[in-house]
């Protein structure tokens, strides 16, 4: 077996775990992990949005059963939930529909600015913290889920750092940023598969299968986490991945 495949399911896990820790890193942190391993990102962008969606809509489940996130029926949390995974639709539309025609080396340099975007977002904000703001929510699902359309990655660090200066309390807000991620990859996946003639799915299983295995761990782990440093640690990944990607789309 190709050792880039037998690494995939490994990557998959510890970025999962990240994710579904602190809310963001799988996408931002896999998608140019893979673009280094020398995959394509048509290849790429349309698995990682498979692999998420189902780990990001178990991750949401398994948040809710230990009680980080409440999604009953009328609390603020679904309500959240329900606005970002609506406006999701439409930057995921714009994104995929653009994706479709850029070149592989443009795709790698917005990739690349992303991450390293998402790095400073998140060093510059995390210790901020704002009122409540439908606004803000709406904006930030919007520009999050053009983001994952586009790149695979991008979502987590707009949407937790933006309801973390809302006014969202951190684990809530993981929650939160779990399922209406899962609901966003879900609509660039049909999105792939209706512009696509031919979608390579390949790399789907090995992500997946690696994603789901982190997801219970990582649910239990972020109550005990201290998140601040946590969230420095991995902006600081981030930031260093998005470097290296820029630097061999040039």
């Amino acid at each position: 077996m190709d050792i880039k495949i037998m690494l995939i399911m490994p990557l998959a896990f510890f970025c999962e775990f990240i994710d579904s820790t602190l809310g963001m890193g799988y996408g931002t942190t896999l998608t140019p992990l893979l673009l280094i391993f020398g995959f394509e990102p048509m290849q790429v962008v349309p698995a990682v949005l498979l692999s998420e969606f189902v780990s990001g809509i178990i991750a949401a489940f398994f948040h809710h059963s230990i009680e980080n996130v409440v999604f009953k029926k009328d609390s603020q949390d679904t309500k959240v939930a329900i606005v970002l995974s609506l406006f999701a639709v439409i930057g995921t539309i714009l994104a995929v529909f653009l994706a479709v025609k850029l070149s592989p080396k443009i795709l790698k340099i917005w990739i690349g600015f992303i991450v390293v975007s998402m790095g400073i977002l998140i060093l510059a904000l995390y210790k901020f913290k704002q009122k409540f703001s439908w606004k803000k929510i709406i904006l930030l699902g919007t520009i999050a889920s053009f983001n994952k359309g586009m790149s695979g990655g991008g979502y987590g660090p707009v949407v937790m750092g933006g309801q973390v200066l809302s006014g969202i309390n951190v684990k809530n807000a993981v929650g939160v940023t779990s399922l209406s991620e899962g609901v966003t990859c879900l609509v660039g996946v049909i999105l792939y598969s209706c512009t696509q003639k031919i979608v390579d799915w390949s790399l789907s299983p090995w992500l997946m299968a690696g994603a789901v295995l982190s997801v219970p761990v990582a649910a239990h782990t972020l109550k005990r986490i201290p998140e601040k440093k946590a969230k420095i640690i991995a902006s600081i990944i981030i930031l260093i991945l998005g470097c290296v990607t820029l630097i061999k789309a040039f």
